[in-house]
């Protein structure tokens, strides 16, 4: 798995029972809100530190999925792809990466043909069966609850910068 780690560039995230347990919450005047999970925040931006671009392909569309790609700086947002592949094969038009360079998690059923293309795909613990029979690897946690972490945490293993890491932490303290 390794070798297929190290050559990843960018990281594409489903949102709703990845980035989220899937739950949508709406208030009483219908705004709809989100938990996020603020390690898998903070994965995200250790993988943009490590050059690793990471982007979002999510089949709803929500004021909150943007602000949060602001927050932790992510450009490539695609709402309402309710036809993921054509999301995707823009993404890759617009980065100039092949399907070699890019891994994928996402948990339901309209995920799949994009985690059939890339090469390192990746499910939650609660993703749907269909889901992980695909993936490459499946999460010990489950979406919004620090799979992504679990992800990013396994790339930057992958390209040999884990002890990097550590020791960035170890010289805040």
């Amino acid at each position: 798995m390794n070798d297929i780690l190290k050559n990843i560039e960018l990281l594409l995230l489903d949102v709703d029972g990845v980035m989220t347990d899937g739950g949508i919450i709406y208030d009483a005047s219908g705004v709809e809100t989100k938990r996020f999970n603020v390690r898998d925040g903070h994965g995200i931006k250790m993988l943009q530190r490590y050059g690793i671009q990471v982007g979002i392909i999510t089949g709803r569309t929500s004021i909150v999925v943007d602000l949060r790609a602001r927050e932790l700086g992510i450009e490539l947002v695609y709402q309402g792809a309710l036809k993921k592949l054509e999301s995707y094969e823009d993404v890759k038009a617009r980065t100039g990466l092949d399907d070699t360079r890019i891994a994928y998690m996402g948990d339901d059923i309209i995920d799949v043909p994009v985690m059939r293309r890339v090469a390192f795909a990746a499910s939650p613990q609660d993703g749907l069966d269909e889901v992980r029979a695909v993936a490459h690897y499946v999460a010990s946690r489950c979406g919004g609850r620090g799979a992504v972490r679990e992800v990013c945490d396994l790339i930057l293993k992958g390209r040999g910068v884990w002890d990097e890491v550590v020791a960035r932490y170890e010289l805040l303290s």
